[in-house]
């Protein structure tokens, strides 16, 4: 397996340090969007594309973020104590793709950084224009 493209998004330069997006494909058939380059104490990384952990309403059902302090549906208060903490910390994400060892996670995370910096070179020639990620085809053949 290997990263046959990788399409960098950058975010622009602001004091945040989600630092870009970036969408990558898969051996030319498997695209994975969403996942974020993320500036860290020791240089960037990536952020797999995760989810909000959801839950349901006692009383109708509804679905709600952990953090929610009434339902979306029917607008009910929401017991606070329902949200379960892992290691003393709340856990409100979860992943959607994500490498299920670290041969993977570092060939992923090698071809993303690479990229990227290439990305940030490009950003500052004249003419420069960003791309788009919504323009990757999903359907090459």
């Amino acid at each position: 397996m290997r990263v046959t493209d990788v399409k960098i998004k950058l975010n622009g330069a602001s004091q945040d340090r989600l630092r870009g997006f970036c969408v990558i494909t898969i051996d030319g058939c498997f695209i994975v969007r969403d996942i974020k380059i993320i500036d860290g104490p020791n240089g960037v990384f990536v952020a797999m594309p995760s989810r909000k952990i959801m839950d349901h309403c006692p009383r109708c059902g509804g679905k709600n973020h952990l953090r929610a302090r009434f339902c979306n549906q029917c607008g009910g208060a929401l017991d606070q104590q329902r949200i379960a903490t892992h290691e003393g910390r709340t856990k409100l994400h979860t992943d959607v793709a994500h490498p299920i060892n670290v041969e993977c996670r570092l060939m992923i995370q090698e071809a993303v950084v690479k990229a990227f910096h290439e990305e940030e070179s490009r950003s500052r020639l004249p003419g420069y224009v960003a791309p788009k990620l919504d323009d990757v085809d999903d359907d090459p053949g």
